[in-house]
């Protein structure tokens, strides 16, 4: 699967310049069974990132904008009363889809956003008791307009802890901008893109990455880091245990993709920000500034 992996990067990188960094972030979060939270000003790529995924992972995909009027239903779907058979049946939502683009997630109200909770911790929905599956692999990616913007209501701690990461994609650097610039409209350039890792493949991968060795001294780093937020008067709440699943997840994901099969205090420490950065609450809203106290004060086995 190496070689599909590394096709998969190379092609991503033809339509995202300029961002490595990022796209191997969002595929290690997809490769630990995670979603993604992309947090950035309009016009940079969010939207592209994720359609060029689902492109790439030939996955079923649907964009759903998220506005201010939007209803719970809009998402997950409703019964609708079928006359010819004088009974209701159920219509499903655009949530029944392998990956999703909930765009601009929060331009919409608390409501709207509390209907993926459940499809996203459990990978089902219920409607009027009955529960529906979602399709195996399911990944949301949404995007998020910064806080400050005019007409956002900010996600609850509980709807950030669904996401594994958050990242940014800031601007490009000069040299990506013009080659942007003298491309054109990268979004028209996705359509030229063919599958480099199927379905099946990435399942395969994702189950892979759950059999990377974890070591007792790793473990042991990976709970100092934990305690460290939860001792700490730098942050308002330390990280939960579903956070440090997360992290170690990601660790494990990261080394996968580097060809090893153990995880390094170093991978722990890449992913770091990603996974950690929207979890915890300080004087800041940088992730690489929110983690540097638990890089500098806690020590490696």
């Amino acid at each position: 699967m190496e070689n599909e992996l590394k096709a998969l990067l190379q092609a991503a990188n033809t339509i995202i310049l300029g961002k490595e960094l990022q796209i191997k972030l969002a595929v290690c979060c997809l490769l630990a069974k995670g979603h993604l939270l992309i947090e950035d000003v309009p016009g940079v790529g969010k939207t592209t990132l994720s359609h060029t995924l689902a492109k790439l992972l030939g996955l079923n995909y649907q964009r759903i904008q998220f506005t201010s009027d939007i209803l719970p239903a809009d998402i997950i779907g409703s019964s609708v009363f079928n006359a010819k058979e004088s009974q209701f049946s159920f219509q499903s939502g655009p949530i029944f889809n392998q990956m999703i683009l909930a765009d601009e997630i929060n331009r919409s109200t608390p409501k709207a956003q509390s209907a993926l909770l459940e499809a996203m911790e459990e990978q089902q929905v219920t409607v009027e008791g009955k529960t529906y599956p979602l399709p195996n692999p399911f990944f949301v990616i949404a995007t998020q307009n910064p806080s400050h913007q005019i007409g956002t209501f900010p996600l609850p701690e509980s709807q950030l802890d669904r996401f594994l990461m958050r990242i940014e994609l800031g601007y490009p650097c000069r040299q990506a901008e013009r080659e942007l610039l003298e491309g054109g409209n990268r979004y028209s350039l996705i359509d030229n893109l063919s599958t480099q890792v199927l379905p099946a493949q990435l399942m395969s991968m994702q189950q892979t990455v759950s059999e990377v060795y974890v070591s007792a001294a790793v473990l042991n780093y990976l709970q100092d880091l934990i305690s460290f937020t939860r001792e700490s008067t730098d942050f308002y709440c330390g990280l939960s245990p579903r956070a440090g699943l997360a992290l170690l997840t990601a660790a494990k994901a990261w080394a996968y993709m580097d060809g090893r099969k153990a995880v390094l205090p170093d991978d722990i420490q890449l992913v770091l920000p990603a996974v950690a950065g929207h979890r915890l609450r300080s004087g800041s809203t940088d992730s690489n500034a929110i983690v540097a106290p638990l890089l500098e004060h806690v020590a490696v086995y």
